[in-house]
């Protein structure tokens, strides 16, 4: 008997010993789940982000090439021409300025 009382304590006791090593295990897989899902939200958010960005960098190199040209053009004859018929109203010698009438 003494036996038989001792394997049923030896017995319960590797029950509690693998229901607590499941239930840790199990624990453990929760937590590494949830964990897994908020990197992937967090990876998808920072994958948008970066999207965006290239965006704005590809846009601001074509306003970078725009401002280049429009800086040449500004250095141009034509140019200067421009705004002196323009907001100074000059013209050259032997150019005849037609006025609608009012």
């Amino acid at each position: 008997m003494a036996r038989s009382l001792r394997e049923r304590r030896r017995r319960s006791q590797n029950r509690f010993a693998m229901m607590s090593i499941s239930a840790v295990v199990l624990v453990m897989l929760v937590v590494i789940t949830i964990k897994s899902v908020e990197l992937q939200s967090k990876s998808d958010y920072y994958a948008s982000r970066e999207a965006v960005l290239n965006k704005q960098i590809a846009e601001e190199q074509e306003r970078t090439e725009e401002i280049a040209e429009y800086k040449k053009y500004v250095q141009t004859k034509k140019y200067v021409e421009e705004v002196a018929k323009d907001k100074l109203g000059l013209v050259y010698d032997d150019e005849v300025i037609f006025k609608p009438e009012e």
